[in-house]
């Protein structure tokens, strides 16, 4: 099959989105009888051509299993997964591909880590810390071990814009505080939070931390060495790969002294009647057949991210997050929630007198695909007095002619809902 994926077109160092959209073939479709505006990447970002088209070669002329033969077809299918590791390992700035775990996604990877960090070194009084407006994922897995073995879960408040308060932070660290999980940026206020600051405070009194960074690595450059977080971990469907594939990095001495969480193939060194033995990180935290063509899909979205550039990616939804901003202040009875200065390109917010869950909905008949509700993130709704939001969000494909139309739609959809 044909790749055909189109050249980015550059334009004095700056994205064409208008270029870029012909990869996205879902983006040339219509709904309810109107020209698709997806504003919902947060959630799963559409795929490129490049991406359906490597799966599609793997299963149609290149399927074998890996780590199990040596035949011809197995031999390539193995070099291919582990060249994928690797470009993980460089997208990230990880020290080695023995850092790298591929996972079902960011919710696994916590999982992961809690079950076997977690169940391993925390201990009853010992403390976990969490900002109060982090998703489920990077808050229910920490409460299951808690009740599990004892473990405080204490909520860390954040500002108005959304951002940790630090000097909250200091207060509550301790000798006790065995790990600080966070998002680097914050799927509800679309906050970026100052893990630099953050980081080496939780450092000072040895506890790890763990950066979801699920809304992150899709749209800015990371380094986990200059960062120096203990664990970081995202998900290959909002980085414009697949679902049911994702990434755990960890530093490789904490990797190496965690037990894996699952027994089976492919993760074993020796087994026998009486003893088995584990292979090394990563293989001891993947048992069983993995995912391979979704892990060939990511590699091919890591390749289509390289090729845009993260830094043209974050310039050109920063410009497409501060016109959506601007234009959302002229809105009557618009409250946006968090407005921090360092954010990703995510922005959630209400409307006096207008229900989200009806916002979404008309909007939809218009073609226009938005996140309503929760938000999976419930404590934090109650941190703002909420109970349900609006969400958009953006990506490389999103141009500012959209945004034209979505504020035009939503005053629309506005003078409806006050109507009737």
């Amino acid at each position: 099959m044909q790749s055909t994926t189109t050249p980015i077109n550059l334009l004095a160092d700056r994205l064409d989105p208008y270029a870029l959209r012909r990869d996205f073939p879902i983006l040339g479709r219509q709904v309810n009888g109107c020209p698709l505006l997806y504003l919902d990447s947060a959630a799963s970002a559409q795929k490129p051509a490049a991406v359906i088209e490597a799966m599609h070669r793997f299963y149609a002329e290149e399927y074998a299993t890996v780590h199990r033969a040596i035949y011809a077809l197995a031999a390539e299918a193995t070099e291919r997964y582990h060249a994928v590791r690797r470009k993980v390992q460089h997208f990230l700035g990880a020290s080695s591909p023995e850092e790298i775990v591929f996972t079902r996604g960011t919710t696994d990877a916590i999982n992961l880590v809690a079950r076997s960090f977690g169940e391993t070194f925390l201990q009853a009084g010992d403390a976990i810390l969490i900002p109060e407006t982090e998703h489920h994922s990077n808050f229910v897995p920490w409460q299951m071990l808690g009740q599990r073995r004892g473990v405080q879960v204490i909520s860390v408040p954040v500002d108005e814009d959304g951002i940790v308060i630090l000097a909250e932070l200091e207060k509550r660290l301790s000798r006790r505080t065995k790990l600080l999980s966070l998002a680097h940026v914050s799927n509800f206020t679309g906050a970026c939070q100052p893990l630099e600051e953050i980081i080496p405070m939780a450092h000072a009194y040895d506890c790890k931390v763990f950066v979801d960074a699920a809304q992150s690595a899709p749209h800015m450059p990371l380094d986990v060495e200059q960062m120096d977080a203990d664990f970081l971990a995202f998900s290959g469907h909002k980085a414009f790969g697949p679902t049911g594939i994702g990434v755990l990095y960890g530093k490789y001495d904490v990797l190496a002294a965690m037990p894996p969480v699952q027994g089976g193939g492919d993760m074993i060194e020796r087994v026998a009647w009486e003893y088995t033995s584990f292979q090394k990180p990563p293989l001891k935290f993947e048992a069983g057949t993995p995912m391979i063509a979704e892990v060939l899909g990511l590699g091919a979205a890591l390749d289509y991210i390289e090729q845009l550039g993260r830094d043209r990616i974050a310039a050109w939804e920063a410009q497409l997050t501060r016109k959506a901003l601007e234009l959302l202040q002229t809105v009557p009875g618009m409250r946006i929630i968090g407005n921090a200065s360092d954010r990703g390109p995510i922005i959630s917010f209400v409307i006096d007198g207008c229900h989200p869950l009806d916002i979404g909905t008309l909007l939809d008949l218009k073609g226009i695909a938005v996140r309503t509700g929760h938000l999976c993130t419930q404590p934090g709704m109650q941190r703002f007095g909420l109970s349900s939001a609006v969400r958009i969000s953006f990506a490389p494909y999103n141009t500012l002619e959209e945004i034209d139309l979505f504020i035009a739609a939503l005053r629309d959809i506005q003078n409806q809902l006050y109507l009737g």
